[in-house]
């Protein structure tokens, strides 16, 4: 074997620092580029905009506190009865039952419901007998209404839906899931204002929707939410609701309340953004 002269090794070791430094300036290249990407992703996980959101919650949050100034405008107890997700084949058993006892609701329909017309009779039947009838978005899709921005485009559909079966021409919608987080940013709550849409939330969730054939708890639930003078029912069109509708309406007589259905002409600020435009 030829010994290697110094001059190869020389060469040699400079190769090989060249080599390591090459190395460690990627790997640093590397670290530095991963704790910038962590930075970003942490921060925007902490101060996302509410319309960021990929999963919806399953209710907005009641909004426990009452203005004050509500129960100065109301004379008395008040509690408004309102119905979401029709209309239904059930539509005509709530109808029945309110007619029974002389009250007024307030409805809040979907428009993929509204386009069956074995459902239209009873929309025009409820805004024959007194009821109001709102909108509930087309789709009631958490992505499609907030992420999408399709709020306005969907209600203006619905309202429109309710226009043609019924001839009135209806301003007040109901945001699905809530107006929390999904209206949170001023530029949508903007576009609603303009548009001349009114949102109501609610000041009881009854859950209705997830105690199936539960119908006592459902009473239980909104017995516990009564608080103030002026109540808004979340409640929906399901059998369990149906059921327990009775012992409810009972409830509020017991307790002194009238029962009123929306007016146009008197609207009441009842969203969680305490936007009075809306």
């Amino acid at each position: 074997m030829t010994p290697r002269s110094n001059f190869d090794l020389r060469h040699e070791t400079r190769s090989m620092r060249s080599k390591r430094k090459r190395f460690i300036i990627l790997v640093s290249t590397i670290l530095i580029v991963l704790a910038t990407a962590f930075f970003w992703i942490s921060q925007s996980r902490t101060t996302f905009s509410s319309e960021e959101i990929i999963e919806p919650p399953n209710k907005a949050p009641v909004d426990t506190s009452k203005k004050e100034d509500r129960d100065v405008e109301t004379k008395g107890k008040v509690v408004y009865l309102t119905f979401d997700d029709g209309p239904s084949k059930l539509t005509t058993e709530f109808l029945d039952l309110l007619k029974e006892h002389d009250i007024k609701a307030t409805f809040f329909m979907q428009g993929s419901q509204l386009k069956r017309t074995q459902f239209q009779s009873d929309v025009r039947r409820a805004v024959q007998e007194g009821h109001y009838v709102g909108a509930h978005s087309m789709t009631h899709q958490y992505k499609k209404l907030y992420q999408e921005k399709q709020f306005v485009p969907e209600m203006h559909e619905t309202l429109s839906l309710i226009h043609d079966i019924t001839g009135e021409k209806p301003h007040l919608v109901r945001p699905p899931y809530g107006s929390v987080p999904g209206l949170a940013g001023k530029q949508i709550r903007d576009q609603i204002a303009e548009a001349g849409i009114k949102l109501w939330d609610w000041t009881i969730d009854s859950n209705d929707w997830r105690l199936k054939d539960q119908p006592n708890e459902i009473v239980e639930n909104i017995k516990r939410g009564t608080k103030s003078n002026l109540e808004v029912v979340l409640m929906h069109e399901k059998p369990q609701t149906l059921e327990a509708l009775p012992d409810i309406i009972n409830f509020y007589k017991q307790e002194g309340y009238k029962f009123a259905v929306y007016d146009e002409s008197e609207h009441i600020q009842m969203n969680f953004l305490k936007d009075d435009r809306l």
